[in-house]
């Protein structure tokens, strides 16, 4: 049975974890600008033990269990954008760690790791992500559908690290019809994981992408086994052209596992 959590409007500073025990759960807010759970924990911040929390545990909202959905709300991480290079400055507005989850509606606030896609099938739509670097990252699957996102770094920065490790994972991000704005220079996405895979179909790309499109992590090596593309977006950062030649334009057969819900079996589960 479904519990159905709503919360009325206000900004809630607090750390919220739910317990793979509590399964079906539903948090609803009263709209996203309106209902606002914040924290600004880092990876170097010191747990309670004295030792820093790392980036998995600093989100401000965690999510651990199955069937998980949240609509109209806002998980903020209110740590600040870190300059380049700093270390531990990784902080975590949401990270959802279990299977069968869905985000409508929803904000996710914060600069480096915003949302920690870590494991799970995952669905978001009609969501706000914003961040500067790796703000969408980890080794689930999931489709983004109609989503905005948006960065604010100053400086470089990257949509995305997906960290699928083999061949054999059943991982990665899909971003349908969505929009990608904002500030500095963008990469889509740095091949955290060797087997890393991103696709962005029929999205618009605002002027912030650098030509390249992706960035390798500093392995080469990777180049030859992540899978990165596009599929009939538009705007000015959209054009394939410049993009590294590692990443690849889809064709309308290689476009069609990841332009549904079936790329993340959502007829089997997805109930809102």
């Amino acid at each position: 049975m479904r519990v159905v959590i709503k919360v009325n409007a206000g900004t809630y500073t607090e750390k919220v974890s739910i317990s793979p025990l509590r399964a079906f759960v539903t948090v609803e807010g009263a709209g996203a600008d309106r209902t606002v759970v914040q924290w600004g924990d880092t990876a170097g911040t010191a747990g309670p033990w004295g030792r820093p929390f790392g980036t998995f545990a600093s989100a401000t909202f965690a999510v651990n269990s199955q069937f998980f959905v949240a609509k109209n709300i806002t998980f903020k991480n209110t740590a600040p954008v870190p300059r380049p290079g700093a270390l531990g400055k990784q902080g975590v507005a949401l990270r959802i760690s279990a299977d069968n989850a869905a985000f409508v509606g929803c904000n996710f606030l914060g600069a480096q790791d915003t949302l920690y896609d870590h494991l799970g099938r995952h669905y978001y739509k009609d969501c706000y992500i914003e961040g500067s670097v790796d703000f969408i990252f980890g080794n689930a699957l999931s489709l983004y559908e109609g989503c905005h996102v948006h960065a604010i770094s100053p400086h470089t920065g990257a949509l995305t690290a997906q960290n699928r490790r083999s061949m054999l994972d059943d991982t990665g991000f899909s971003f349908l019809n969505c929009r990608v704005t904002g500030s500095g220079a963008l990469y889509l996405g740095r091949a955290w994981g060797t087997f890393s895979r991103v696709v962005f179909a029929y999205t618009y790309m605002d002027n912030i992408i650098i030509p390249r499109g992706w960035y390798n992590w500093g392995d080469p090596t990777r180049e030859m086994t992540v899978f990165y593309g596009q599929y009939k977006c538009s705007g000015p950062g959209a054009n394939h052209a410049g993009r590294v030649d590692w990443s690849r334009e889809l064709t309308d057969e290689e476009a069609k596992p990841f332009i549904s819900l079936s790329f993340i079996d959502g007829l089997e589960w997805l109930k809102l």
